[in-house]
C-alpha cells in the first residue's frame, strides 16, 4: 500500500513538473529538456522504490529533502556515519536524490539518533561521483560509531515545497546567547553518582526542564562540568537512560558551544522566547554528560611537522598496502584499473612525521573496545581508531585540494619524557594509547603519513593537520589539537613553515 502510494505521488510529481516546465520552455528551456529533466528525476525515486543496490533515502526529517541519510545495501537499510562527513559528500547526496544542490550538511544525529546499522563510515568524495557508494570508504558495516553520529543533509527545497514564510525551520532560525538579564541554573539528575546524569536548566527561578540533545557533543559537555565544577566531560551522551524524555520538556534546543565558556548561558541556542522548541525525536533525546576531573590532553608538536616535511616521487608498485587502505587520491585507482603498466607510474607524496604529546593527568585510551580492534596484515598489529588524525591541504580560497587517508592508527608510547616508563605498545596485540607525558610519533616513513599531491598545482597552500579530530576521545582542551600551516609547493621542494596551534 506504501508503495502504490509513492506511485501515485510520483505520478502527481511528474504532472505538476509537466505543467511547470511546459511554460518555462517557452522563454528558456526546450520541451525535450523539460522531459529529459523529468526522466531523471522519476529515475532517482524509481531506484528506490525498486530497492536497488545503493539507493540512498532521507529519514527523520520535516520535509523530503532534508534528514539523516540511509543507503540500501543487500537489500537492508542502513545509516551513514558523520567521520569526515562534509559538503562534498552533502552535495552528491542531494544531487543524486534529484534536488537542485546542498543547503547544510549535519552532524550528531541532527535529524535524531541512527535507528540502523551503520554501513558507511569515513566517507571520501572527490566530487564528480554520481552516486555516494562510488566514493571510497572503510568497507560496508566497517564502522566505529555511536547512534549519536548519524550523518544528514539539508538540500534545497524543490520550487513549491519551500517553507512557509511563517513558519521558519529550526535549522534556519538564527542562535544567540541567553541574555545576561536572565538567570538560567544547571544541575544534573538522574545519574548514579553526582558528576552524571541528565543536564536540566531553568530560567529565571522558573520550572526545571531538559535540554534536546539535537547536536550534543563534547564541547558542550565540557561546559556544563566547568560550570558545575566537575572537572571536564568524561562522555557526552543523548539518551533517556537517566530519565527524562517523558516528563520533563525541553527547555532549549540547538545549544552550541565552543567549549571555552564558562557556563551553558555564553553558549548559542535557538531563541526560546520565540516558543519555537523543535527537537527532532521523543525518545533517547535528552543532553547527558558525565563528567571527571581526570581527563588526557593531546598538544601536536607542530615543529616537527616543519622539521620533517619533504617530497618523495613513490612508485606505485610500493604503495599497494597504502592502496588497500585508501591512502591515495582517487586518480591513482583509475589508473591501477586502465594502465597495465600502473606499477611503475610515480606519485607525489608530501610527507612528514606527526607527534602528539599527552599533558593531560590520565592516559589517552582509544574509545573502542579491545575486542574491537582490526587487525591489519600490512602493519603486522592491531589497530584501535580508526580517525585519529587528518591530513589537509587547502588553496587561498579555503577550498580543500587534497587531503589524507589514513585508515586507522595504532597509539602507543614512541617517546617519553626522562623518568617515564612506556606503558603502551602496538606489537603483541599488547594495550594501546599514550600514557601521560608520553608522546606517539608517526615517523615520515611510515605508510600513509603523508598527502598524496600528484595532482596538485605548484604554488601556496594551507596544510592542516589534526589529532583526534572528530572529538571521539575527551579532552581537557580541543584548542592545541591542530596546527596550520603554510605550505609552498614547487616542481622540486616543498617547504612548511609559520605552522600554529588550532582547534580541528
Amino acid at each position: 500500500m506504501n508503495s502504490f502510494k509513492l506511485l501515485l505521488h510520483l505520478v502527481f510529481i511528474c504532472l505538476c513538473l509537466v505543467k511547470l516546465n511546459f511554460g518555462q520552455t517557452l522563454v528558456h528551456h526546450s520541451l525535450d529538456d523539460a522531459r529529459s529533466e523529468r526522466q531523471r528525476l522519476v529515475q532517482k525515486y524509481i531506484k528506490t522504490l525498486n530497492k536497488e543496490e545503493g539507493a540512498i533515502r532521507l529519514v527523520g526529517g520535516d520535509a523530503e529533502y532534508e534528514g539523516n541519510i540511509e543507503v540500501l545495501h543487500n537489500n537492508k537499510w542502513g545509516s551513514v556515519c558523520d567521520d569526515e562527513w562534509d559538503s562534498v559528500e552533502g552535495q552528491i547526496v542531494c544531487e543524486q536524490l534529484g534536488f537542485a544542490g546542498l543547503k547544510k550538511v549535519t552532524h550528531s544525529g541532527y535529524f535524531g539518533p541512527a535507528k540502523r546499522r551503520f554501513w558507511m563510515d569515513n566517507i571520501f568524495c572527490e566530487g564528480h561521483e554520481k552516486e555516494l557508494t562510488h566514493c571510497h570508504f572503510d568497507g560496508w558495516g566497517v564502522n566505529d560509531c555511536e547512534p549519536s553520529e548519524a550523518a544528514g543533509v539539508i538540500c534545497i527545497a524543490p520550487a513549491g515545497l519551500e517553507p512557509e514564510p511563517e513558519v521558519v525551520p529550526e535549522y534556519y532560525e538564527p542562535k544567540y546567547r541567553i541574555h545576561y538579564t536572565n538567570k538560567m541554573d544547571v544541575r544534573l539528575r538522574g545519574g548514579r553518582t553526582h558528576k552524571e546524569g541528565r543536564v536540566e536548566v531553568r530560567l529565571n527561578n522558573g520550572k526545571w526542564g531538559t535540554i534536546c540533545s539535537d547536536g550534543w557533543g563534547l564541547l558542550e559537555a565540557n561546559v556544563v562540568c566547568r560550570q558545575l565544577g566537575l572537572g571536564y566531560a568524561r562522555d557526552a551522551l543523548q539518551t533517556d537512560f537517566f530519565g527524562g524524555s517523558d516528563i520533563f520538556p525541553n527547555l532549549i534546543t540547538g545549544t552550541e558551544c565552543y567549549g571555552n565558556e564558562t557556563s551553558l548561558n555564553e553558549c548559542l541556542h535557538h531563541d526560546h522566547l520565540r516558543g519555537v522548541l523543535s527537537c527532532h525525536g521523543l525518545r533517547n533525546h535528552v543532553a547527558v554528560v558525565i563528567c571527571d576531573h581526570l581527563a588526557p590532553d593531546l598538544v601536536l608538536d607542530y615543529y616537527e611537522i616543519e622539521r620533517t616535511a619533504h617530497l618523495e616521487d613513490r612508485p606505485m608498485a610500493l604503495m599497494q598496502c597504502a592502496m588497500e587502505e585508501n591512502c591515495v587520491a582517487n586518480e591513482a585507482y583509475d589508473i591501477q584499473r586502465d594502465d597495465p603498466d600502473w606499477r611503475y607510474v610515480t606519485r607525489r607524496l608530501l610527507k612528514f612525521t606527526a607527534s602528539a604529546l599527552n599533558t593531560g593527568n590520565i592516559d589517552f585510551r582509544p574509545f573502542k573496545e579491545k575486542s574491537m580492534w582490526e587487525w591489519h596484515m600490512c602493519h603486522m598489529h592491531y589497530h584501535s581508531m580508526e580517525v585519529f588524525a587528518t591530513f589537509d591541504i587547502y588553496d587561498r580560497s579555503g577550498v580543500k585540494v587534497a587531503q589524507g587517508h589514513k585508515a586507522s592508527f595504532c597509539l602507543e608510547d614512541s617517546q617519553c619524557l626522562p623518568g617515564i616508563l612506556k606503558k603502551y605498545n602496538c606489537a603483541n596485540f599488547g594495550d594501546q594509547g599514550i600514557s601521560v607525558n608520553c608522546s606517539d610519533v608517526y615517523l615520515y616513513n611510515l605508510d600513509c603519513q603523508w598527502v598524496d599531491i600528484t595532482e596538485m598545482n605548484t604554488g601556496s597552500y594551507t596544510l592542516k593537520i589534526a589529532i583526534n579530530p572528530e572529538f571521539k576521545v575527551a579532552e581537557m582542551n580541543f584548542d592545541n589539537n591542530a596546527a596550520i600551516c603554510n605550505l609552498l609547493y614547487t616542481d622540486t621542494y616543498a617547504r612548511v613553515d609559520n605552522c600554529r596551534l588550532v582547534r580541528p
